[in-house]
């Protein structure tokens, strides 16, 4: 999947400019999950206000869920249900932890596609549509423009549409205090 990243900051003389415009660098198409794609397109250390030339931290990144106070932006293309049947899960299982770190540690061994972050994720079905399941066995039909708000919980995106879905998420680390 090719995002293009426009990020602005400012010239020398203080004025708002464009200082990067290309594609997103930290993006990884699945070769054990055809189909299935994660781009990290932006991401902040903490809740300070960037440089006037923001530093890109995406590909530095050693955890792609975001610590308390922290944040990330991650475009995801879920293929269709169907292109799960052909997978080797070992294979998928070595490249997620490899790919997703800090993710790929959340998933829950024995539900298939759960996991729990310790983050609030605002997220926004870009195109497609996607089955949002809960532990409560409750599922939720989400299509392009729907949003979800995702509170630390335990969740899984299934894609049983024919074509792609994109999922853009905005997941921002908050501290455990319970």
């Amino acid at each position: 999947m090719k995002v293009r990243r426009v990020v602005t900051g400012l010239d020398e003389q203080g004025r708002s400019c464009v200082v990067q415009d290309g594609p997103a660098p930290r993006t990884h198409d699945f070769v054990h999950i055809p189909g299935f794609s994660n781009t990290v397109v932006w991401a902040l250390a903490d809740n300070s206000a960037p440089a006037a030339s923001p530093q890109d931290i995406t590909t530095a990144l050693s955890s792609l869920m975001p610590s308390d106070g922290a944040s990330a932006l991650t475009i995801v293309q879920f293929p269709p249900v169907g292109t799960m049947e052909t997978v080797d899960g070992a294979q998928a299982a070595e490249e997620q932890a490899r790919e997703l770190p800090g993710l790929a540690e959340t998933f829950d061994p024995r539900r298939p596609g759960f996991h729990t972050t310790q983050t609030i994720d605002y997220q926004i079905v870009l195109s497609g549509e996607l089955w949002l399941g809960l532990e409560s066995g409750e599922e939720t039909l989400v299509r392009q423009g729907d949003v979800v708000i995702q509170n630390r919980t335990s969740h899984a995106w299934t894609n049983r549409a024919q074509q792609p879905a994109i999922l853009a998420a905005v997941s921002i680390g908050v501290r455990a205090d319970n």
